[in-house]
């Protein structure tokens, strides 16, 4: 879970100097990124976002999808949201030193303050555009995202259950 996680605060191809299960979590992260950005009908959805959120579409979109996954969480996974949410947040690696400082921080806040609880509302969206826009060197109108989810929402939530049953099968195939 946490290596999964870390796998959007690692740069470039070279991660083998951490151990193979880090390695095996920002691998998956990357393949889970590749195949949302070759997605069809999310490459389509993300043009159509650069209109109202230039340069941020794509982040937008990742986003909108977490905030769909939770609040569609018992379509995607057997165990509870909640039950989920404590077992990930009461996790301790067992490689936690090999994680950089700022990784590290990141993980404290989360759970300090749960702020995946709140991904299945629309005030969890909200916060999630701001905190992601604040982390960005450039000026963006990502803050304001949740106001175009909700004038799209019809659109990015069909887009979003298309591509969830396309990538459990790609996903389920491969492994």
């Amino acid at each position: 879970m946490i290596a999964n996680l870390f796998g959007d605060f690692v740069r470039g191809r070279n991660f083998d100097h951490f151990p193979p299960l880090i390695q095996e979590g920002i691998f998956l992260h990357r393949q889970i990124d590749y195949y949302i950005d070759t997605h069809p009908l999310v490459r389509e959805l993300k043009l159509e976002l650069m209109t109202e959120l230039p340069k941020v579409g794509p982040i937008a979109v990742d986003l909108f999808f977490d905030h769909l996954l939770a609040k569609n969480w018992e379509q995607y996974h057997f165990a509870p949201y909640d039950s989920f949410l404590l077992d990930f947040y009461q996790h301790e690696s067992e490689y936690a030193e090999q994680y950089p400082t700022s990784f590290l921080h990141f993980m404290e806040k989360l759970r300090q303050h749960k702020w995946m609880n709140h991904y299945p509302s629309k005030y969890g969206l909200m916060k999630s555009c701001e905190g992601v826009s604040k982390r960005l060197s450039f000026e963006t109108k990502l803050a304001d995202a949740h106001v175009v989810f909700e004038q799209k929402e019809e659109t990015i939530e069909t887009v979003f259950h298309a591509f969830m049953k396309d990538a459990i099968l790609h996903f389920n195939a491969t492994n």
